[in-house]
């Protein structure tokens, strides 16, 4: 009898405050005889910190290291070959689990849909596999709820964009826009902040790091040192107040 291959469950837990993890989720993180989660090399990882404190002592915890970061390659190596291949690697690790009928947990910050990298493991995955996908709260909605700041009134539209854009396409499309979340800011910080001051959107927009972690940081836009904003940042340009 052939065995029954396991599931393939992608959860979502969360912006970082571990009560922002839903029922459902923490369920089956608790089932999974697997735990996988992504982390960078010597680090634990945000989303293995929100979890941590419910997993069982029988579950097999399989951390997926990333081979790089944000950290610029020298040539002739490519970013994306490299992060791809790993993509392809782990999930070869987690198929081995999968076929000897384990079911394999792969936790992922705020949702796994929305820039989150259990979403390349599913591309790989969910044809061969039952998969099961637990939504959660992103940063976009995490900052917001920590800024105090409704996203979008009545019939505005939500553009959420990302600061990797080059600066004329950015800049034409937070011109389009009622409201924006701009994610992926790093090294690109100081692109978006002259992209914001040329439109004369500065003062209207909100900054945040690591929204609802116990480090989180709510500062002024012109307070943010240009090189220093994490990977972990977002700003918010909220539409116009209407009044209901």
């Amino acid at each position: 009898m052939m065995q029954q291959p396991g599931r393939l469950i992608g959860l979502g837990v969360g912006p970082g405050d571990p009560e922002l993890i839903t029922l459902k989720a923490l369920r089956l993180l608790r089932e999974s005889p697997v735990v996988a989660y992504f982390v960078a090399k010597g680090k634990k990882g945000n989303a293995f910190g929100i979890i941590e404190g419910h997993l069982q002592q029988a579950q097999t915890l399989l951390p997926l290291v990333y081979p790089v970061t944000t950290e610029v390659l020298p040539a002739p190596l490519s970013y994306e070959q490299v992060i791809s291949d790993f993509y392809d690697s782990a999930s070869q690790e987690l198929a081995l689990h999968l076929d000897a009928g384990r079911d394999v947990a792969v936790i992922c910050e705020g949702d796994p849909f929305f820039y989150g990298s259990y979403m390349y493991l599913h591309d790989r995955l969910a044809e061969r596999y039952q998969a099961e996908v637990v939504p959660g709260v992103c940063s976009m909605l995490g900052g917001a709820s920590v800024l105090g700041a409704p996203l979008v009134y009545r019939n505005q539209s939500l553009s959420v964009l990302s600061g990797v854009l080059p600066h004329d396409e950015l800049k034409r499309r937070l011109a389009d826009a009622d409201a924006a979340v701009v994610m992926k800011l790093g090294r690109n910080f100081p692109k978006v902040r002259q992209v914001l001051e040329e439109l004369g959107l500065a003062q209207r927009a909100l900054y945040v790091e690591r929204a609802t972690m116990a480090n989180q940081k709510i500062v002024p836009l012109d307070d943010v040192e240009p090189m220093s904003s994490p990977y972990f940042s977002l700003i918010i340009v909220p539409g116009e107040r209407w009044q209901g």
